[in-house]
């Protein structure tokens, strides 16, 4: 550490206050604003202060100017003040009793857990630790870790949710069945389009897929449920299912474009926040994509497949006359 002593009789001899050389050392060690360059909208500040190679010379700083009312006017910082580079002491950090010592790594261009991966194998290749020593990866990705186990917990029970209230609406496990097989080919959609934007798999992006669960059984519920209506009118399955997939084409297509064009301004963002919108809205217009092609393709295909018309009711044979 860089100790400056000031001399106390230099100071009063030469009549210098302690301000001014805090305010030398400061702008040469520090740096000081002196202005603003103006560039359009835009400010820039001007800043100066010594270049590095001249702030660790202390022959250098300690010839540094300093105004003085004496009768030379202009002095060295070096004839006030002492310049002396000693050992010091570092803050010894605790934790649950014993010491911690903490590495801090800012990461750009690749995503936490793989990193914490690789560098976990090459420390335990190249580093052995004695008794009593261990290492620790925390932060980001000890948060990913955490939530991730929530997520587990989270994704189930919403998933399990969702088809109680399929079943509910519908009253049949056949039917459930139907709309709920929306969310495989949904998710396989969102996993698709991470991989085709070489994204990794992050908590935004699983918290896309809760939501993309919910949104891809809307257009499903909406054509089974139109569907029945059309049965309930007297119309067969085939009947049913043609006649109800070309009347609900185009609110199917609008419900997914709506939601498709609401997130690209997210998936497209590379502003403050980026890493968090760009997941989650590239799962959710990916599975969107693959889910309303199930809903306009093959789930009319099954409801034709699985449904039956009812069979007509048997007419009592007559009874013959004695």
């Amino acid at each position: 550490m860089l100790e400056i002593k000031l001399k106390r009789d230099a100071m009063t001899r030469y009549n210098v206050h302690a301000s001014e050389v805090n305010d030398t050392v400061a702008t040469a060690l520090a740096g000081k604003e002196t202005g603003v360059i103006v560039d359009g909208n835009r400010r820039y500040p001007i800043v100066v202060r010594l270049p590095e190679k001249l702030r660790v010379a202390l022959d250098e700083l300690k010839h540094l100017p300093l105004r003085s009312s004496h009768e030379e006017g202009v002095i060295t910082l070096g004839q006030v003040a002492d310049f002396v580079v000693t050992e010091k002491v570092n803050t010894i950090s605790r934790e649950f009793g014993q010491r911690r010592a903490a590495i801090m790594v800012n990461l750009r261009g690749r995503d936490v857990e793989s990193y914490v991966l690789e560098a976990k194998a090459k420390v335990d290749a190249a580093i052995k630790l004695p008794p009593g020593y261990s290492i620790e990866f925390g932060g980001q990705f000890k948060n990913l870790q955490e939530a991730r186990a929530r997520l587990a917990v989270i994704v189930p029970v919403a998933l399990a949710v969702i088809f109680l209230l399929i079943f509910m609406a519908f009253g049949s496990l056949r039917q459930a069945l139907l709309v709920y097989s929306g969310i495989p080919l949904a998710v396989t959609g969102g996993v698709f389009a991470l991989w085709v934007r070489d994204l990794p798999f992050s908590i935004s992006a699983g918290i896309g897929f809760i939501a993309l669960s919910g949104v891809a059984v809307l257009n499903g519920m909406m054509l089974v449920s139109y569907f029945n209506q059309l049965r309930e009118q007297g119309r067969s399955v085939r009947d049913a299912t043609i006649e109800g997939s070309l009347t609900r084409l185009r609110p199917v297509l609008m419900t997914a474009l709506v939601a498709s064009l609401g997130f690209l301004p997210m998936a497209l963002a590379n502003g403050a926040g980026a890493e968090v919108q760009r997941p989650l809205a590239t799962v959710v217009i990916g599975g969107i994509i693959s889910a309303t092609f199930l809903t306009l393709v093959l789930l009319p295909a099954l409801y034709d497949r699985f449904e039956r018309d009812p069979e007509p009711a048997k007419s009592a044979s007559p009874t013959p006359a004695k």
